[in-house]
């Protein structure tokens, strides 16, 4: 959000600070400022030129002699269709930076140009770029309005709780109130007359629509704006379309009350209604985009039809246009939910969507129609108001006083407070504030800080507190006895999973919950089976995941721009949804490793993972699922149970690479390793005795087959057995493998015989023989 400097020193009298300082201590007593940029800086030295003669160069560029006032005559070349003699334009002298680029003396076909005569869009003034500026103005006068202004942008959601701040006379009052400054009301009531309005005003519920005011006007010209409206607008990041519609965006960003023009030959019938869409019913925005609508949008409407989504945007059929002689201003409050779920279903967020649902005040409409009348009587001479103020309403309940203890207030705070100061405080922010018993305040508050922002005594203390300046408060431990937090066995264990991967060389990454179709098709995942986003903060984020793979590849495809290879894992939550209730939330694993080899090595290390975090675990061949490579795929089980799967991303949906992942399910893995007893095992006494065995089977024969028949058969001799290495090839017949292993035997009570250690190298032998295994000897 945007403020002008300038715009806050014309609504509030005596700041003495500059626009850095101003945004700090707006920063530290009401919202985040994110920074401070000037605007319009170079326009000192811009003023009028006439000119005084043209001539042509050839092409679309003329030599033009201008008188500057300022600067005495100049010559320059101008490629502007308007450039004629007895213009007067805007003139910027060389030196001056516009943007990035500097003006200087530049030769253009043997003519030296000493500056330039500018367009609205080269000096910000607006985006008209089509011609030179057109000025009714005497030589070497500067542009009014158009002065250099800095900007305060706050960050949006720093004030989400305080509609009054999303208009410069709202945040005029927080800087008044932390100056000491005198704010100005821009806002003249009595300007709207008492007559009967021409139109009629209908609202099917005052729950979505609790008010609706109107005026109409005739003998309206539409036409570009006075270029000090166009330039605030411009520096705050709005742009200038017509004097009518730029009325109602000055109203929004001064007194955040949205407002909408219709062209009144437009509108069909003596009546406006306020109500909520019909089935079937569509409407071609201002955007001149379709909208298909929902009964839950709200709507106004003519006898036609739609005339406007309620809150959000108008309707092309009804705009103000170029031949517009007669207008129907619509100044309403609008029910902040019913607006924020239309705009995200919708997916069309604007200006007036943002202020209408943060829960506007009702008294503004009027406010805002009285300021655009005063604004429309000085852009479009000659308007004249038709009647008087159209507006269905059903009253304004003023709140009921909060009693503010100064004792109590005093021991939140923590620092003393006087009754004084903290009424003067609340005054000056415009509470109306009564010691109606000895330090009790009675605090009245008022509307634009009602409707959703202050109701309890607490919202109080933050009002103080914030303008004594939260750095005054003493920093004092509380005195409440500290407890322990209850274990949470689940975070632990979660913790050392993540501590274990890092250890190993991995990064954790964090994704969204949320997923769209077209990865889920990707993956051959069912759309359908996936809980969806009511409403979802954009197109593409409108499903709950049921696995993380989504995000792990979206992972892979944009690290891979950058890595050769790398180590990624994320632990996060599987949402599956149920018939009934709440959806069932699975921690899970995924843990990826990247590379541009052949990807056995990733396996390879996952499996080491696996191991690391479930010793003893096994590997399992498994059928691939779609989204798998065909030959690279298993379950991981441990203690007869599956916990996961390792698996190889299938080749197309990983390029220039390969994409090893472990997927384990950490509700079962936290289960099974709780179950794990731990015996206590002596070192051992006496030494072991290693021995090789090379054993030869089917080049589809899972390598863990093998293994584990060797284990069986080592039994209680067996110690540890490691794999070596795999080989294929001569002197091996097609289609076999040679798989090495190296055994480790010993005893518990002697040294094992070379005579012991040879009868169980022979007894293994013979047991894989019998099993249907060569072996290498």
């Amino acid at each position: 959000m945007k403020f002008s400097f300038n715009w806050l020193s014309e609504l509030v009298e005596g700041i003495d600070v500059p626009p850095k300082e101003l945004g700090r201590l707006i920063t530290m007593k009401t919202a985040e400022c994110e920074g401070v940029q000037t605007f319009g800086d170079f326009l000192t030295a811009v003023c009028a030129a006439r000119i005084l003669s043209v001539e042509p160069m050839g092409g679309h560029n003329v030599k033009a002699v201008v008188d500057t006032g300022r600067y005495g005559v100049k010559t320059v070349v101008c490629g502007a269709p308007n450039c004629r003699p007895g213009l007067v334009s805007a003139y910027v002298p060389p030196g001056v930076r516009l943007g990035d680029r500097e003006i200087g003396v530049a030769v253009i076909s043997g003519v030296a140009s000493e500056g330039m005569l500018a367009s609205g869009a080269e000096l910000g003034i607006n985006r008209d770029s089509e011609g030179i500026l057109e000025l009714d103005l005497d030589p070497g006068a500067a542009i009014p309005g158009c002065a250099p202004d800095s900007i305060i942008e706050i960050d949006n959601k720093s004030i989400t709780h305080r509609p009054d701040l999303w208009g410069h006379h709202g945040l005029g009052r927080e800087v008044a109130a932390i100056v000491g400054g005198m704010l100005k009301d821009p806002v003249q009531l009595e300007r709207i007359p008492n007559a009967e309005p021409p139109i009629k005003v209908e609202i099917e519920s005052f729950d979505l629509c609790p008010r609706y005011s109107a005026l109409a006007f005739e003998n309206v010209t539409v036409r570009p704006s006075p270029l000090w409206l166009q330039y605030r607008l411009m520096a705050i990041g709005l742009n200038p379309i017509n004097n009518i519609v730029d009325v109602t965006n000055y109203v929004m960003a001064e007194l955040a009350q949205p407002m909408h023009a219709f062209d009144w030959d437009l509108l069909r019938g003596s009546a406006i209604r306020v109500r909520c869409a019909r089935p079937g019913e569509r409407i071609v925005a201002l955007n001149q985009e379709e909208y298909a609508l929902d009964p839950r949008d709200l709507l106004i409407t003519d006898e036609r039809g739609p005339i406007a989504i309620a809150g959000i945007i108008g309707g092309l059929d009804t705009a103000i246009h170029n031949g517009t002689r007669r207008l129907v201003l619509e100044s309403a409050n609008f029910q902040a939910s019913s607006i924020r779920k239309s705009s995200s279903r919708l997916k069309l967020r604007t200006d007036a969507s943002m202020r209408f649902e943060k829960a506007q005040d009702p008294l503004n409409t009027l406010r805002g129609l009285a300021r655009a009348l005063e604004l429309l009587e000085e852009v479009s001479p000659g308007i004249r108001l038709v009647g008087g103020l159209a507006d269905a309403w059903i009253g304004w309940k003023t709140p009921s006083p909060i009693e503010l203890p100064l004792d109590w207030l005093i021991m939140k705070l923590g620092r003393p407070v006087g009754a004084a100061e903290a009424a003067r405080i609340l005054r000056s922010l415009e509470f109306g504030v009564e010691e109606r018993s000895p330090r009790v305040l009675s605090v009245t508050v008022p509307s634009w800080r009602a409707t959703r922002d202050v109701s309890i005594k607490d919202d109080l203390v933050e009002e103080v507190g914030r303008m004594l300046g939260y750095d005054s408060i003493p920093i004092q431990a509380p005195l409440v006895q500290a407890l322990p937090p209850p274990r949470n066995e689940e975070r632990l264990f979660q913790r050392s999973i993540r501590a274990a991967l890092v250890e190993l060389g991995f990064t954790e990454v964090m994704n969204y919950s949320f997923v769209n179709e077209t990865e889920l098709r990707a993956l051959a995942m069912d759309p359908a089976e996936h809980l969806a986003v009511a409403n979802p903060i954009s197109s593409d984020q409108g499903l709950l995941r049921r696995s993380l793979l989504p995000g792990i590849l979206r992972n892979i495809a944009e690290n891979s721009k950058h890595f050769e290879r790398f180590r990624l894992f994320e632990i996060g939550s599987e949402i599956h949804k149920k018939p009934e209730g709440l959806p069932n939330e699975i921690p899970h694993l995924a843990a990826v490793i990247y590379g541009h080899d052949d990807g056995v090595e990733g396996l390879m290390e996952l499996k080491r993972v696996a191991e690391h975090l479930m010793p003893g675990c096994e590997l399992q061949h498994a059928e691939a699922r779609p989204y798998e490579h065909p030959a690279r795929a298993a379950e991981a089980c441990w203690n007869g149970t599956c916990i996961g799967r390792l698996f190889e991303f299938h080749p197309s949906l990983v390029e220039n690479g390969r994409a090893a992942v472990l997927y384990l399910d950490l509700t079962r893995l936290q289960r099974l390793a709780a179950e794990q007893q731990r015996r206590y095992t002596p070192l051992r006494r006496f030494p072991s005795s290693a021995f090789d065995l090379s054993v030869v089977a089917g080049l589809q024969e899972p390598v863990g087959n093998i293994q584990k028949l060797l284990k069986q058969f080592g039994g209680t001799d067996l110690i540890s057995i490691e794999f070596l290495r795999q080989y294929s090839g001569p002197p091996l017949p097609e289609g076999a493998k040679s798989v090495s292993f190296r055994l480790t035997v010993g005893a518990a009570d002697h040294t094992l015989s070379s005579d012991e250690v040879g009868a169980i190298r022979t007894r293994i032998i013979e047991a894989m023989r019998q099993a249907g295994y060569e072996l290498r000897v």
